[in-house]
């Protein structure tokens, strides 16, 4: 790997703020200067400012080049793993100690399993266990899940991703960290068992076409469940969210604890899966839960096998809210549980917007104040509009699109209305005029 020499660290500290392509352009060739190396760690650090603060605080970060850095995790999507791995750990210190002869046992088992964190970012308790990155990539996932290990490796074949990864592990002070360069399946197979294991497998095949079935990505994780689940307590397997979680799960085939749906800007980032042994005979649902930043919730998938409300509950007559979920509930289709949690009601079968009589707290997604509802015909629109030039427009489960839609009304874009198209119990399509609570 090439390390910095003065001049281009130089060079990086003085620049960082600019923009690269001027740089690039303008930039005098000075003797003993990487342009190239420091235009990738300016554009490097310009990224990871917004999506890696962290990393960005830490000086010695040395980055890869930009589509790496546009493709990597999230300092968020990278927490949120930790934070998994960690409660599953949790958990399981938590049954061994139920399960132990005393008291004075149980007080050992705690003390045995959890040691004060090192970590500058955290004084949480750190299990003292060990996990494997069997794709170890650009290194952020495991950056942050080693955190919660004493011991950790990350495997990786690609040797300059490696040297990438040991100089990034020491200057973030994860001391843990043991870097692995090889093939991450042949390493699985000769590993000793570990607490837990990590894979984000490669989707893109040997084209470089981008794949998403689990059995097209490389390791294929369904030909190694069997060895995963022989070689660790839990397994966490990041997939594309592209993929119907609920065929993922049918696919492992009754090994699936946990569905983990992972959004933030109400985008939809990850699909997690954790992998875990059979603990009863018969299998038992996943977990699943859903997230978008802040808003979280989670359930028995088993009590929502299909998110579809069964019987049909009638439309509140005051309709005075309506409520959009975020992009993990979206995912999920758990909207059968967010009309019995929320107290909402579906507008519609398959229109995935719910409405109210009343204003309901942390609903998570958006909402809005209903002004008015009307029909498609020109008098119910005029009404609607009410001289409107300009509105945010929405659809739902509609047979004009969007743009459409705007063509149709003739509205720019933006403005504090917002207009939502979409079909109400009764199949008809109705227009929604609201206002951003």
């Amino acid at each position: 790997m090439t390390i910095m020499n003065d001049k281009t660290r130089e060079f990086v500290a003085m620049h960082r703020d600019e923009d690269v392509r001027e740089l690039a352009l303008k930039a005098k060739r000075v003797e003993g200067l990487d342009l190239s190396l420091a235009l990738d760690q300016i554009a490097g650090w310009q990224i990871a400012s917004k999506k890696l603060p962290q990393w960005a605080s830490y000086e010695g970060i040395i980055y890869p080049p930009h589509i790496s850095m546009e493709q990597c995790s999230s300092q968020f999507t990278a927490q949120y793993k930790s934070e998994i791995a960690q409660t599953l750990l949790a958990s399981a210190a938590t049954v061994r100690a139920r399960v132990s002869d005393s008291a004075e046992s149980d007080m050992q088992t705690a003390k045995n399993v959890f040691q004060l964190s090192d970590s500058p970012e955290s004084d949480t308790l750190v299990a003292r266990s060990s996990m494997v990155d069997l794709t170890g990539g650009f290194g952020v996932d495991f950056s942050y899940l080693a955190r919660g290990f004493s011991q950790a490796t990350y495997v990786e074949r690609q040797r300059h991703l490696c040297d990438l990864a040991e100089h990034n592990m020491a200057a973030l002070g994860l001391d843990q960290a043991r870097i692995v360069c090889g093939d991450g399946v042949e390493y699985l197979r000769q590993m000793g068992p570990v607490d837990f294991i990590y894979l984000d497998p490669a989707r893109r095949d040997e084209h470089g076409s981008r794949t998403y079935a689990i059995e097209d990505c490389t390791p294929n994780v369904l030909e190694l469940r069997d060895l995963l689940l022989a070689k660790s307590q839990y397994t966490l397997v990041k997939l594309s969210p592209m993929l119907d979680w609920r065929k993922a799960v049918a696919d492992f085939d009754g090994t699936v604890r946990e569905v983990h749906i992972v959004a933030t800007g109400n985008e939809c980032k990850e699909l997690l899966l954790v992998l875990g042994q059979q603990v009863h005979e018969e299998p038992s649902a996943p977990r699943v839960f859903c997230v978008n930043d802040n808003q979280r919730i989670d359930y028995d998938s088993a009590a929502y096998t299909q998110g579809l409300r069964i019987g049909g509950k009638p439309l509140p007559e005051a309709k005075n809210y309506l409520y959009e979920p975020n992009a993990s509930i979206m995912k999920a289709g758990c909207f059968d549980l967010v009309e019995e949690r929320f107290g909402v009601t579906q507008v519609g079968p398959s229109s995935h917007l719910f409405v109210s009589a009343t204003p309901v707290a942390d609903f998570p997604g958006r909402g809005f104040a209903i002004e008015a509802i009307g029909g498609m015909n020109k008098k119910d629109i005029k009404r609607l509009l009410n001289g409107t030039k300009q509105a945010n427009i929405a659809v739902r489960n509609f047979p004009l699109t969007a743009p459409q839609l705007r063509k149709k009304l003739k509205l720019a874009d933006g403005g504090p209305v917002y207009l939502f198209g979409t079909t109400m119990q009764g199949c008809d399509h109705v227009l929604l005029r609201t206002s951003k609570i």
